[in-house]
């Protein structure tokens, strides 16, 4: 991952050709009329990752750019349902407005719309101007203004794992691989594959051209071990951006396989006997006054800040596994003997380990973070991995000797549920102080509520095994 700045917006060709990103206001406005938008979609990641936001005319959002939305909308579940108070988790009593302000280094087209249209990633602040603190976005601006205090910047590279399947109307019935241009589903492993990421060319061009519309720097496309199942990784770059990347992809993906009627999707774990999808995090730190890793020395040795950064994510993964593991469903990817790991331990090149070290020159040494579900938030998810990194520089303690062999006899050293992890992440004191309590206590709730509305299905398993054997 070589370390270099990534370019600002006023150094890109002019705004009114350029895929994404603006300076301010007037450049949006000349970026829009340039290509005849007639709408402007303005849209909030939320705490589960979901778009969320209003359609503005373009003449409208030339007046005013700024849209508000009640303060609950950071309190919504998966399921739409809004969890209990309780003694940390309150309301706002009159759900009153919250102010979204455009980020306009994140404008682009929507490559799909049917008419001309834009969408503009806003930012949540109350109405004296303070951040929305539980905001995602805004999380992970606090983790990576902490880092820049010290005078360094988080470096980060994404890889997003998924699934193509056939369309599923019907949430009683197991997902199954969609049809290929062969007119055969696809079986077995086909890990690596040409062939079978051939199967799909046609949504394949159309979400490279999807990303290339909107300035989304896809690296590489693999046909992972599942069925139908892929693997995109994202260029390196400032961590917001990434962020912002995985989140604009997300969407893209899903839009490119409807029109080719079958659906991506980013579940941990979406079909039994196959295996689950990661969002592996590779991470590096940059002085900001040199421009240089702070993981090697000038002998190309890695620096005691390495293993610092290491021993970080050791301590504190396991308090972070419910923002990294946000489902019931995510637990489900994480088995012995599997591609997913289930410990803290590290290594050199070793896949077994929830730590890798990528062999790679010494400008580029990094940490990748093999722990995160694919449908993680991606904005809490790098906000989370980083946490960890930093409070390992804080507290300079060393890491475990590294794992030479396979890993994957070891004991669990994750949670194995959802509120087990919880727990662990609202009494970890050091993150709560990262996070905010005003995070911590919205997070902790929702991801309790989900569960109870889990609890309340009654699964094939269930049936198949109590109904009348016990």
């Amino acid at each position: 991952m070589d370390q270099k700045s990534p370019p600002s917006v006023s150094g890109l060709e002019p705004s009114e050709t350029r895929a994404r990103g603006v300076a301010d206001h007037k450049a949006a406005v000349e970026w829009l009329k340039a290509r005849g938008i007639q709408d402007v979609e303005c849209i909030v990641p939320d705490q589960a990752g979901v778009a969320r936001g209003k359609l503005m005319p373009t003449e409208k959002f030339a007046r005013s750019p700024s849209i508000t939305m009640p303060t609950s909308i950071f309190a919504q579940t998966i399921a739409g349902d809004y969890p209990p108070e309780d003694g940390e988790f309150v309301y706002d009593p009159t759900d009153g407005d919250l102010i979204f302000d455009p980020d306009y280094s994140t404008l682009a087209i929507v490559p799909w719309a049917s008419d001309p249209a834009a969408q503009l990633i806003h930012d949540a602040r109350h109405k004296d101007g303070r951040p929305v603190d539980h905001a995602p976005r805004n999380v992970l601006k606090r983790v990576v203004e902490l880092y820049e205090r010290k005078g360094l910047r988080p470096v980060v590279a994404p890889e997003i794992e998924f699934y193509l399947v056939k369309p599923n109307t019907d949430p009683d019935y197991p997902l199954e691989p969609p049809i290929g241009r062969s007119g055969r589903p696809e079986i077995g492993r086909q890990s690596f594959s040409i062939a079978a990421v051939n199967e799909f060319d046609d949504l394949f061009d159309d979400i490279y051209d999807y990303a290339e519309a909107q300035g989304l720097e896809i690296d590489t496309l693999i046909h992972e071990e599942g069925a139908a199942q892929m693997e995109i990784n994202l260029l390196h770059g400032d961590a917001v951006d990434l962020a912002d990347q995985v989140f604009l992809f997300k969407r893209t993906l899903r839009e490119a396989a409807l029109r080719h009627k079958m659906y991506a999707t980013f579940m941990a774990k979406p079909m039994s006997g196959e295996p689950g999808s990661a969002m592996h995090i590779h991470a590096s730190l940059v002085d900001h006054e040199s421009g240089k890793t702070i993981f090697s020395d000038d002998e190309g040795n890695p620096t005691k800040e390495f293993f610092y950064f290491i021993a970080g994510h050791q301590k504190y993964l396991p308090a972070v596994m419910c923002i990294l593991a946000p489902y019931v469903n995510s637990y489900r990817r994480l088995e012995r003997f599997s591609a997913s790991p289930t410990n803290v331990s590290w290594g050199y090149d070793n896949r077994t380990v929830g730590l890798r070290v990528p062999h790679g020159p010494p400008a580029a040494r990094r940490l990748e973070n093999r722990i995160p579900s694919s449908d993680a938030n991606p904005y809490l998810a790098v906000a989370a991995s980083l946490a960890c990194g930093l409070l390992g520089l804080e507290e300079g303690q060393h890491p475990d000797d590294p794992i030479d062999g396979s890993a994957s006899s070891l004991p669990f050293g994750l949670p194995r549920d959802l509120l087990n992890a919880v727990t662990l992440f609202e009494e970890c004191e050091p993150l709560s102080d990262i996070f905010g309590k005003s995070f911590v206590s919205t997070f902790r709730a929702i991801k309790q509520a989900e569960y109870e509305t889990y609890m309340r299905v009654i699964s094939p398993w269930e049936r198949e095994y109590l109904l009348l054997n016990v």
